[in-house]
């Protein structure tokens, strides 16, 4: 079996596939699909020299995050680096912006450069497949976010618990009109902590608001805009929780646009550390995740599935923690609050 079967297959030139085994990128997304699918039909396997690339390869893995601006990824990267570096492997880093042709072109490159195993957050519960990656047996391990298109391990925290704990907290501060700042639809972190928000609401008796929800995409500025929507509703809410730490540094800013107080106009709470933002601005009340060891952990279940364990899908939550701050703080009210 040669490049040339491959290309015959394929129905493209010998060299399109020499250039999807070592440079992917410079090849169009269709071409790239046909070489890799002709690839798999035939069962090719390169010759020895780039057997001894692909060896070299297997002690890198790959971790694909959504943002990588955002330190919420930075620091769980961090925790998969540090393990992967103590065993001998180094990480190759891709960045998605939640664009599922981005994500699926970087499952394309790892699995051409036959990598050892990757590490992803999903962009979508659903629509994301890594059956590229799985058909050339390299194992995946999602953390923060969930797969439903496949069996792999996973590692996150009780993201419902958590949005319901911070709603619960909102309304025992006095608030009774409680506004939502989701993420994406499709996102399983956006979707279970918006669970978890209405869970919170009917455990109170307090009405579900379908208008009380907006879609801020994870983002500063979709953060800003659905604040600005929310906050320009009358009567106004007297609470806010955000599901992510971009779109409440995004819902701060609408605060100080329409010279709001926190929170004796609006209690507010968000999603992950904020010191890097707004530190010098408010003490934000926070649902604190674990992220270095959401990363470490992750590492290390893939780095087991490397090495040859066989063990069904494993599925690690880990707790977060509510830490209350200024921004939510009517009544007196302990710290610290574990979710699990």
């Amino acid at each position: 079996m040669t490049i040339t079967d491959v290309a015959r297959a394929a129905d493209v030139s010998a060299a399109t596939v020499s250039r999807v085994l070592n440079n992917p990128d410079g090849v169009s997304p269709e071409l790239r699909q046909r070489v890799i699918e002709a690839i798999d039909a035939l069962g090719y396997r390169p010759n020895s020299s780039a057997r001894s690339l692909r060896t070299r390869a297997t002690r890198v893995l790959g971790v694909i995050v959504s943002d990588v601006t955002n330190p919420f990824f930075t620091s769980m990267v961090r925790g998969v680096e540090d393990v992967a570096q103590k065993s001998g492997y180094s990480v190759m880093l891709a960045n998605t912006d939640e664009d599922l042709a981005k994500e699926q072109r970087y499952l394309e490159v790892f699995a051409a450069e036959q990598i050892a195993g990757v590490v992803l957050s999903p962009a979508s519960a659903t629509d994301t497949r890594i059956d590229v990656l799985s058909r050339r047996g390299i194992p995946a391990v999602t953390f923060d976010r969930r797969l439903r298109t496949a069996e792999v391990d996973r590692v996150t925290i009780n993201n419902r618990r958590a949005a319901e704990q911070a709603t619960e907290h909102l309304i025992e501060q006095g608030c009774r009109r409680i506004a939502f700042i989701s993420g994406p639809p499709g996102i399983s972190t956006s979707s279970e902590r918006l669970a978890g928000y209405h869970a919170g609401l009917r455990r109170a008796g307090l009405p579900i608001e379908p208008g009380l929800v907006s879609d801020g995409g994870f983002r500063v500025v979709g953060g800003h805009e659905a604040a600005l929507r929310l906050l320009a509703q009358d009567p106004r809410p007297d609470g806010m929780l955000v599901a992510n730490n971009l779109m409440t540094v995004g819902a701060v800013n609408a605060l100080d646009d329409l010279a709001l107080r926190v929170p004796t106009d609006l209690a507010l709470v968000g999603f992950d550390d904020l010191s890097w933002a707004l530190n010098a601005r408010s003490r934000i009340t926070t649902v604190d995740q674990p992220t270095y060891e959401i990363g470490r952990r992750a590492a290390e279940l893939l780095l087991g599935r490397v090495q040859g364990e066989r063990s069904p899908a494993r599925r690690i939550t880990l707790p977060a923690t509510l830490t209350v701050r200024d921004s939510s703080r009517r009544l007196p009210v302990s710290d610290g609050q574990p979710v699990r």
